[in-house]
């Protein structure tokens, strides 16, 4: 089984051009990533009250510095 995070199996086909689409399919899924970065904020804010170890943790993924 596959776990969406931002971008799903078909959006990242889609966005790197691995997938042979029409334009306006890569535009609708750029559309939906957009949408899923939209609700990180309401996704932090209640990890921040209910869970802030597992906001810790997708700190230290999206924000790695390296």
């Amino acid at each position: 089984m596959s776990v969406t995070a931002i971008l799903t199996e078909t959006d990242r086909k889609r966005i790197t051009g691995e997938a042979d689409v029409p334009d306006d399919k890569r535009y609708q899924s750029v559309s939906r990533v957009r949408n899923r970065i939209q609700q990180i904020e309401q996704d932090v804010t209640t990890l921040e009250k209910h869970r802030p170890d597992l906001l810790e943790e997708l700190r230290e993924v999206v924000c790695d510095e390296e």
